[in-house]
């Protein structure tokens, strides 16, 4: 990994529901970067390094993905809920010394970060999502496009073990499609990030893993953000999506998030989904 984050070192710390594998560079003020399905932190090499001379970045693999452990779940799947993978961030961050911070979350790390900055807005001094609409609301407009262009949110839900025997059978060429389904083809990633990738998910743990995520998204993510429906995320919050992605072309971000936040900006950048690639 050394290849893709010159000058980090590696962490790995032990949180009350996991460890968490993460890389660390910098002495600026702290910057949390929180990768998306179904990567890992190796998504953020080709700009945490130049962040890195301005800021303290945290580059941190989920629960469930990279070289994070994967924890046992339930039939609640509590144990992959936002909520607990946030919570897993905020104490990574505590560990190394950060009460307070800047946080930036791609696709599932947008939903981790959007749940942080709810249960812990003290945490967060500002936050970037990138390439998602809250998930409550995606769920909600969900038609037959939308349906069709992210299969995989429908897909990874079903029960034990439907999903991981598929995925297992060719986890390659799974993760593979799916790269490059939501962008414009697989050219745009480095090999050594794609490398990265595929030896990772490649282990079944990480298959079910990230099954139990998208598991968590659909039953008790959808009981605690209607619960907290009357919350705002407080902090400035900038969102970013990319003009040829799905998010563009069926969901409308800036209104989107001002229905859950106070202070938002942004706007749509010339990619698809991967953005940070």
């Amino acid at each position: 990994m050394s290849e893709l984050f010159p000058g980090f070192t590696t962490h790995r710390i032990a949180t009350a529901g996991a460890q968490i594998h993460c890389e660390v560079a910098g002495s600026g003020p702290p910057l949390l970067l929180l990768h998306g399905y179904p990567q890992t932190h190796a998504m953020w090499h080709r700009i945490a390094p130049r962040l890195a001379a301005r800021y303290t970045v945290v580059c941190s693999d989920l629960r469930g993905y990279g070289d994070s452990s994967k924890p046992e779940s339930d039939a609640s799947h509590a144990g992959y809920s936002k909520r607990a993978m946030a919570q897993d961030q905020v104490e990574v961050m505590q560990a190394l010394g950060f009460a307070r911070f800047k946080l930036v979350g791609h696709d599932r790390g947008g939903r981790v970060a959007h749940r942080l900055c709810l249960d812990h807005p003290q945490a967060v001094e500002c936050v970037a999502v990138l390439d998602i609409s809250p998930t409550r609301l995606m769920y909600a407009g969900t038609d037959m496009a939308f349906a069709t262009a992210y299969y995989h949110w429908f897909f990874l839900i079903q029960p034990f073990d439907l999903p991981e025997r598929l995925i297992g059978a060719d986890p390659v060429y799974y993760l593979r499609r799916k790269l490059g389904g939501l962008s414009s083809g697989l050219d745009l990633f480095d090999a050594g990030a794609l490398a990265e990738y595929e030896r990772c998910f490649a282990d079944p743990a990480t298959i079910h893993a990230t099954c139990e995520d998208y598991r968590a998204a659909a039953p008790i993510d959808l009981e605690h953000d209607p619960a907290d429906a009357h919350l705002r995320v407080e902090c400035p919050l900038l969102a970013l999506w990319g003009e040829k992605g799905v998010v563009h072309r069926y969901f409308d971000p800036i209104p989107d998030w001002k229905s859950v936040a106070r202070d938002v900006r942004g706007k749509a950048l010339p990619s698809g989904h991967y953005l940070a690639e």
